[in-house]
């Protein structure tokens, strides 16, 4: 069986192929600025890649694109787009629904309630889904939502101190994100310890960033909410924010509400903080330079996840490892000396050698630590092929 997993930005869609009878990837690719006169493709099958500038119209038209490329007669892996028995979409929320699902009418009409909550997720993909359905309607389409894996997370880390009603008619509570992320970490980490049992953090930080607790392989409590805009300050999102500012904020700027929301889920977080920038690495660089605000961005983002490590290291009852992962965790070797500093008292010894050298899935505790360290590159989207064969499979 072979599955075609999507990725989907706004203007942009990746792709990775691969043979589920083994996991081994065949191929991936992707196409940036869909929708502008010039659009740039490139895929990559075993040590072949080939990149071009062409016009993609649409997300439809981009997939078709996927497909010409990986059925081509001289670079191609597959004889036949019939080859391909799924797309799988690493979809967002869904709202009361949940898990992973074919996507028809229903499902989709559930993504499109959620908007407002995932503004720049739930679109494209409700645009791109409806494309591909009328233009490749011989293809099943899978959409394994990020909100799944925290079903497991009890009542009493989902709900909100507001009215019950609120969480019943409206399904206002903490449904978390990164699932496919967090879920692999779980599934490897099991892998590479032999142990079932582990209490685990899963520190996802990249782009968008959230901490996740595991017991198992199973999500116990996260720090994303009811949308992707909670939690830890992320690239240009806000984080975790006190509502009752937000008159203040309209009042004082004569903004309206959705100015003030649309501030808060693009102009926010790492680089409102900073005045710059939302990577790291430029915050990194600049503070070296001495900019006192990159600096801070920089302060404040470790020390939330600090903050939130506490919460699920008593959440778990106590901790067995911490791992990092995602592009600031794989690679930032400062925000995960921060992150460690000072928790010998809780078992947490960061080995700097180690830690300035790790690359790939490797260790980084010292011999004196309790709780292993580790960096593990995740792969979310050989968890949604997994996903979209279990459902076709019905297991």
């Amino acid at each position: 069986m072979k599955v075609l997993v999507a990725n989907l930005g706004s203007t942009s869609f990746k792709y990775r192929l691969f043979d589920m009878d083994n996991e081994e990837q065949l191929a991936r690719g992707g196409i940036d600025r869909i929708g502008s006169a010039e659009s740039y493709c490139f895929v990559e099958i075993g040590s072949e890649q080939v990149e071009l500038s062409v016009h993609v119209p649409n997300h439809a038209e981009a997939v078709r694109r996927c497909l010409e490329q990986l059925t081509h007669p001289d670079t191609g892996c597959l004889s036949d787009a019939s080859e391909v028995s799924a797309i799988g979409f690493k979809a967002v929320h869904g709202g009361k629904i949940s898990g992973v699902q074919r996507i028809d009418a229903e499902v989709l009409t559930e993504m499109e309630k959620m908007n407002a909550v995932a503004p720049a997720h739930n679109p494209p993909y409700i645009a791109a889904m409806r494309q591909l359905a009328e233009k490749l309607p011989e293809i099943p389409l899978v959409a394994a939502f990020e909100t799944g894996f925290h079903q497991t997370i009890s009542d009493a880390q989902k709900f909100y101190g507001v009215p019950f009603e609120w969480a019943e008619d409206y399904h206002i509570k903490r449904w978390g994100f990164h699932g496919a992320s967090h879920r692999y970490i779980g599934q490897r980490l099991a892998e590479v310890t032999g142990r079932e049992d582990m209490r685990a953090i899963s520190c996802h930080l990249g782009g968008s960033s959230s901490l996740c607790a595991i017991r198992g392989r199973e999500s116990i409590g996260t720090t994303m909410g009811m949308s992707p805009q909670t939690g830890l300050l992320h690239n240009n999102r806000c984080g975790d924010f006190d509502p009752f500012a937000i008159p203040i904020v309209m009042e004082a700027t004569g903004k309206s509400l959705d100015e003030v929301l649309a501030d808060l889920a693009s102009q926010s977080g790492l680089l409102g903080l900073s005045g710059i920038s939302g990577d790291v690495r430029d915050l990194e660089e600049a503070a070296g330079e001495g900019h006192e605000r990159a600096q801070l961005a920089l302060d404040v983002f470790v020390t939330e996840i600090r903050r939130h490590l506490g919460g699920l290291m008593v959440a778990l009852g106590g901790l067995d490892a911490i791992v990092f992962t995602g592009g600031i965790g794989e690679n930032g070797q400062q925000i995960r000396a921060g992150v460690c500093q000072g928790l010998e008292e809780f078992g947490v010894v960061l080995d700097p050698d180690k830690n300035a050298t790790a690359r790939g899935e490797t260790q980084l505790e010292a011999a004196a630590s309790r709780v292993q360290l580790w960096t593990i590159p995740t792969n979310e989207e050989l968890v949604v092929a997994r996903q979209s064969r279990a459902l076709l499979e019905g297991s």
